[in-house]
This record gives structure tokens, sequence and C-alpha cells, in this order.
């Protein structure tokens, strides 16, 4: 009879605890739903009126835009060379140069707490700048063309890059890097001969995502005077050539996709 009482307690126990943790799990959610409509309320997505009002703008502008004029797409071409490779040497930089700096921001590579906390908020402060902000400040800097786009792209991306850098670092598996400290390893050879081999598929996948995200945002750069397809598609838009607009949209659409394509074969060949 004990040992029967003993696990219809420890039944009752465990079924107990299942309770409460689904309890947890949807006061939560609730409460997670509850703040997105809060936002949706106060940004007024909630709001039919001024949804319905927009769709009678949104058709005119639609059929503005329609056929597509490709008129000029001969013209487009240098543009989209220059928006391809401000987003290669954007990620490069940023790939160069969040290397050492996820070391130093990983509480398990970096030397001294001072270091990782202050290496930390630089990456947070490259990271809560958008790269539109700092593309106008380099267009400022440099003058019109790809290097601020470049700059700016660079930069911000470290914030990110370096961010999953130091993440990947610090969940690698500890028993090699023991093992590699037991055979006397100095730190260098234990980071280049323990660590990096764990981290360096990690590093390679988000270097790849990233470079996909830049080219997208290297569009936009152009629009504050950084060069690129966003600077012809910034032009037609102000002389309202939606027809032209409609059609830089649908290039660089083909673009994206073929991006998409090529960033997702360098990931299975990475594997």
């Amino acid at each position: 009879m004990t040992t029967k009482y003993q696990a219809a307690l420890s039944a009752q126990s465990v079924l107990s605890e299942h309770r409460r943790a689904w309890n947890r799990t949807l006061i939560q959610a609730l409460l997670i739903i509850a703040v997105i409509g809060i936002a949706s309320w106060h940004v007024g997505l909630l709001d039919l009126t001024i949804l319905l009002d927009g769709v009678p703008a949104i058709t005119t502008l639609l059929g503005e835009s329609l056929p597509p004029n490709f008129e000029n797409v001969r013209n487009w071409v240098n543009p989209l060379v220059d928006t391809l490779a401000m987003s290669i040497a954007g990620t490069a930089v940023a790939v160069v140069c969040s290397v050492p700096l996820a070391f130093l921001a990983a509480r398990n590579t970096s030397p001294h707490p001072m270091i990782f906390h202050s290496i930390r908020v630089v990456l947070n402060g490259l990271r809560s700048v958008p790269e539109l902000i700092m593309g106008i400040i380099f267009v400022a800097a440099v003058g019109f063309g790809a290097l601020p786009g470049v700059l700016a792209l660079g930069l911000h991306s470290i914030g990110m890059v370096g961010k999953f850098f130091a993440e990947a670092i610090e969940h690698v598996d500890e028993a090699p890097v023991e093992a590699a400290r037991a055979s006397g390893a100095s730190p260098m050879q234990v980071l280049y001969h323990a660590v990096l081999p764990q981290v360096l598929p990690q590093f390679a996948d988000t270097a790849v995502y990233r470079w996909e995200y830049n080219f997208r945002a290297s569009t936009v750069m152009g629009m504050v005077g950084a060069g690129g397809i966003g600077f012809e598609l910034m032009g037609s838009l102000r002389i309202m050539q939606y027809q032209e607009v409609s059609a830089i949209l649908l290039v660089i659409l083909m673009m994206v996709t073929i991006v998409d394509s090529l960033s997702g074969r360098l990931r299975q060949s990475l594997k």
C-alpha cells in the first residue's frame, strides 16, 4: 500500500507541475497578445476607417504604376552592379571586423570583464543606429557614391554580426577547449585549434544571411545619395514616374530572388 500511495502522490505531483507550467504558458501568451493589441491600437492598425479610406488612393497609385516602363532598363545595369558590390564589400568589412570583436565580446573567451562589457557596449551602439542614418552621415562626410553606403552597411553590420559571432562562441563545447588547455596550448592556440573550428560553420552561415540583408538594405542606401539602384528609384519617385518606379521595383525583386538563391546554395555548400 505504501508503494502504491507513493506512486499516486508522485503522479499527482507530476500532473500538478504540468498544470502549473501550462497555466504559466497561458498567462504569458495572454500578456503577449495584450501587448500586441495595445501596440496595434496605439499605431492605428485597428482603425478600419483609416485603412478603408486609404484603399482608393492605393488603387489609384497602382493604376498609375501599370504597365511597368522598362525603357531605361539599360541605364539601371551599372546601379545594380554598384548595389551588389556595395552589399558584398559591406558584408566583408563587417565579417573581418566582427571576428576579433566577437572573441572579446564572448564571456568564455574575453580576457577581462571590463573588455567584455566595453565591446558589448560598442556592438550595441553600432546596432542601435539604423544604416540609413549612418548613410546620411557618411554621405555628408565623404560625398555621394557607393563608398558611404559600404561604410554605413559595414558599421551597422558589425553590431549584428559581432553579436551573433559572440553568441556562437559562447555556446561551444568546452571539452575540446579543456583538452587543448590540458595539453599546454597557449590561449591563442586554444582559440585557433579548439574554438574556431567549432564556430566556423555558424560564422559562415551568419555572413551569408547578412549578405542577403545587406543587398536589400543597399537598395535603400541609394535613396540618401549612396548610389546604386535606390538612387534611380528615388529619382523616378521624385518626378512621379510611377510606371518606371514599378519597373525598377520588379528589377530589384528579380535581383533579390537571385541573391536569395545564391545564398541558399552557398549555405548548402558550407554545411
